[in-house]
């Protein structure tokens, strides 16, 4: 990006509204949330809305097709999630969240170096939002068009 974007903030142009996964959600609530709304990626929350996780779409997959994976290929953690009857038994823990305070470039910068699409915006280890790859593209072409 040759323009400086270090004066847009994430929680500017963070998605607020966030579709998160409890803790205590079923495998099947998840299936079902996947088919409603079609992202790649759900934050997993526990009641007090502090990240624990996420879950994505390989996990699900694997979950699906545990059985059909050749034994050899078999790692502990495919084998415990596909026993896992609840989010919180199958999510990825740790994931990599920015904060709000953060800047367009460092949202960029953390999205390349760890090859994902979207991270968790989260203040005093609460979810307050998301930002996407899409949203940071949305946000320098406005800006270049207005400019």
């Amino acid at each position: 990006m040759p323009e400086n974007y270090s004066d847009i903030f994430i929680r500017d142009i963070m998605t607020k509204d966030v579709v998160i996964v409890k803790e205590d959600d079923s495998v099947e609530e998840i299936f079902k949330l996947f088919d409603k709304y079609h992202f790649n990626t759900y934050p997993v929350v526990d009641n007090d809305g502090e990240l624990l996780g996420i879950i994505d779409q390989d996990i699900m997959l694997e979950i699906m097709m545990f059985h059909r994976i050749p034994r050899i290929k078999h790692s502990h953690i495919a084998a415990v999630r596909s026993l896992g009857e609840s989010a919180g038994r199958i999510m990825i823990p740790h994931p990599v969240t920015i904060s709000p305070d953060a800047n367009l470039h460092d949202a960029a910068d953390m999205m390349l170096k760890h090859h994902i699409n979207r991270v968790c915006v989260v203040d005093d280890n609460k979810l307050v939002g998301i930002i996407s790859k899409m949203d940071i593209i949305n946000e320098v072409y406005q800006r270049k068009e207005v400019g």
